[in-house]
């Protein structure tokens, strides 16, 4: 596969659509649209920033998820805690605030910070950091969540999550990292 040119069809706030244009392997042309999160100027910048982070938060030995209302599947899914990492901002800083932001709670300490991964290679550039978070003790509070956001945030223990797992929607990440949570704290 061949690129031949790219063009920005749209943007948004939060999103701009690009249109990609191969030579795949028959010497045709192949027309095909990607979103990203930031304004790319060249071929050459797609797909190598991270531009948000999601969190695997632990709290003696239960799993933070998310009850979110998402406007794409018109829906609540259970997801990770997540956020866009703001200009210059670090990817601690930005857990710290994230984490803060969507539950009211603190960092305890933050356990790893994996590289870079795509979040949706079939369509987009975007790449997030999972990051490993032990909280400190203390309740949540869905105070602090923006009025766009319809968020429920709780803490799972590995028996309610392995039942959940069977009859709640999940997000693809959040979904993994409740059936690795489940199978690490089996009894």
């Amino acid at each position: 596969m061949k690129l031949l040119s790219m063009n920005e069809i749209d943007g948004g706030r939060y999103l701009h659509r690009y249109e990609l244009v191969y030579e795949n392997r028959a010497g045709r042309e192949k027309h095909y649209e990607i979103v990203s999160r930031r304004v790319i100027n060249s071929p050459e910048e797609l797909g190598r920033v991270s531009s948000g982070i999601s969190m695997i938060v632990t709290q003696n030995d239960r799993l933070l998820l998310l009850k979110e209302f998402r406007m794409a599947i018109n829906r609540p899914v259970y997801n990770l805690c997540a956020g866009m990492i703001n200009e210059g901002e670090s990817i601690e800083d930005c857990v710290k605030r994230e984490l803060f932001e969507e539950t009211g709670l603190k960092v305890k300490e933050i356990k790893k910070i994996l590289p870079a991964s795509y979040a949706a290679v079939a369509i987009s550039d975007i790449m997030t950091n999972i990051v490993y978070v032990e909280a400190e003790e203390g309740g949540i509070s869905g105070e602090y969540a923006s009025v766009n956001e319809e968020i429920q945030a709780a803490f799972y223990d590995a028996d309610e999550l392995s039942a959940m797992l069977e009859t709640e929607a999940f997000s693809s990440r959040s979904q993994l990292a409740a059936y690795e949570f489940c199978r690490s704290h089996s009894k």
